[in-house]
């Protein structure tokens, strides 16, 4: 079986909730084993609010138990001692320096755990579940160099060139930009960036079992431009991307107007949209597979896989979270790990 490396997310968000829920169900632990990164006391809470008796064994960060361990399907690597973490310390339903301090060092140990030991020692994970932060949090904290985990994790990783796919039942949709203000989109956008995501994408879908995947490409503009009048991004930017990635031997068509692109992909006529910025791709997404999409980095050399949603702090602590993405995290990061194996890259 893989191992997974699981970050557990912000303390006094959904994500402890929607973690116990996703592990709590036997035959998904059946899959992989699980090395979580996070609070007991979070854990232990979430637990008690959503019914589900603790399954996870137990060792502190600082110990040196985790190989032992290790032979568990669920392992709690728990951060509340070096935190300071009491029996009387609450997590406060709002983006805040403990929360963010604490989510960041799950990410952080949870990619440590990925990577390569010392000497060439093998990875003690074959992938990364992360569970949702909050990036005010990780401002709170000090931690103000990444505006998420995409970033932060293509640094650590020293990937050349990544980005952020999101897997669905009915959409599958990559990222050409993240993470900025939509002013400087347009500032940030190249026939680079356009390929790479094309490109990544493509090798994704051999993944997912779609050997030659139909990948539409969207524009920038409204009407993709409606020809040069209502901007050229499209000509001096996403058509040469596009020309590239089919002599190159893929599928990809384009620039479509994003308003209907996605209505074509959901009737089954592309198997992968490519969005020029987060919202463009986003909106679809989260309007139609809010509660089972799962999002994926691309171009890391290792698996890592989350639920598409944020910390939810209106709703934590009430056990009405839904861990439908969670699950489906845990379940394509093993299927992934699955493919890896057997000789098809993340």
């Amino acid at each position: 079986m893989p191992t997974l490396a699981v970050s557990m997310g912000d303390p006094g968000g959904i994500g402890p909730e929607v973690l116990v829920r996703a592990l709590g169900e036997r035959s998904r632990r059946a899959r992989a084993r699980h090395l979580i990164v996070g609070s007991g006391k979070a854990l232990h809470e979430a637990a008690e609010i959503v019914g589900v008796e603790p399954f996870w064994w137990r060792v502190d960060r600082e110990a040196d138990l985790l190989e032992t361990a290790s032979i568990h399907d669920a392992v709690l690597i728990d951060l509340d001692g070096s935190m300071g973490v009491g029996e009387r310390t609450s997590f406060a339903r709002h983006a805040d320096r403990l929360g963010g301090e604490l989510s960041y060092r799950a990410v952080e140990d949870a990619i440590a755990l990925a990577r390569p030991g010392a000497g060439g020692a093998p990875a003690r994970a074959d992938g990364i579940v992360t569970g949702p932060i909050s990036k005010a949090a990780w401002a709170a904290a000090g931690h103000t160099r990444w505006p998420g985990h995409t970033e932060l994790l293509a640094e650590r990783f020293r990937a050349k060139r990544h980005a952020m796919m999101f897997v669905g039942p009915r959409l599958n949709v990559v990222l050409a930009t993240v993470h900025l203000p939509l002013m400087e989109v347009r500032n940030v956008l190249t026939i680079g960036r356009v390929f790479d995501a094309i490109d990544l994408g493509a090798q994704a879908c051999a993944g997912l079992g779609i050997e030659r995947p139909r990948i539409a490409v969207c524009g920038l503009n409204p009407h993709a431009g409606e020809g040069g009048l209502l901007g050229d991004e499209e000509t001096r930017l996403i058509e040469p991307a596009i020309e590239l990635a089919v002599r190159q031997g893929i599928d990809a068509s384009g620039p479509l107007p994003g308003d209907t692109v996605f209505n074509s992909a959901v009737a089954g006529r592309y198997d992968l949209v490519v969005a020029m910025y987060h919202d463009q791709g986003l909106i679809p997404v989260k309007l139609l597979d809010r509660d089972s999409s799962v999002n994926v980095t691309l171009g890391l050399g290792t698996v890592r896989t989350s639920p598409d949603h944020g910390t939810a702090f209106d709703i934590a602590g009430r056990g009405k979270a839904d861990a439908g993405s969670t699950a489906s995290a845990f379940d394509l990061a093993a299927r992934l790990c699955a493919a890896r194996d057997a000789g098809v890259r993340p």
